[in-house]
């Protein structure tokens, strides 16, 4: 498994109509202090922005991959990253749903990788335009669960050391 954070920048989490920009924030962070907790692989993709990327805090630190399109898969850099994992699950979060995530998503599902959306850490135009892309990804073979959802599949020992860490970062999900 691997995560991909896309265009998580402050000036584009604050566009959500869906997911408020702390929930994203929030769910966002989770997921980056779980890759770090279990060795987890990501990568930031992001949209130019004046300025430069304006990534969130919350997400761990790393090099963003600048690119020109609404989909990651269309920036030969970052393709080269998530393939030298060579791991075959991605799990895809960011804004919007309705372009990044979507079409993110849906060639991921096309290049034969397993697509995990966690809709937490994700946010659309509106709820009908994000419930419609969501449906296609889930109709491509795609998975849409929560942030909870995923890390609590993955580690399911909370009383290790390990568990201990993923359990108190789910704990910042309520706020």
């Amino acid at each position: 498994m691997q995560i991909v954070f896309a265009d998580l920048q402050d000036s584009i989490v604050a566009l959500s109509g869906t997911n408020s920009p702390a929930t994203i924030r929030r769910s966002s962070g989770v997921l980056g202090q779980v890759t770090q907790t279990l060795n987890i692989p990501f990568t930031v993709s992001v949209a130019p922005r004046p300025g430069g990327p304006g990534v969130i805090a919350e997400l761990p630190d790393a090099s963003a991959f600048v690119r020109d399109g609404p989909c990651c898969w269309d920036d030969q850099p970052w393709c080269a990253a998530i393939a030298a994992h060579a791991r075959r699950t991605l799990v895809i979060c960011g804004v919007t749903s309705e372009i990044v995530v979507l079409h993110t998503a849906l060639d991921a599902l096309a290049a034969g990788y397993d697509v995990i959306v966690p809709v937490d850490a994700s946010g659309g135009l509106s709820e009908r335009t994000e419930n419609a892309a969501l449906r296609q990804i889930e109709k491509a073979g795609g998975t849409v669960t929560s942030v909870a959802g995923l890390v609590t599949g993955m580690v399911r020992d909370f009383t290790t050391p390990t568990g201990r860490n993923v359990i108190t970062a789910l704990h910042h999900l309520a706020g």
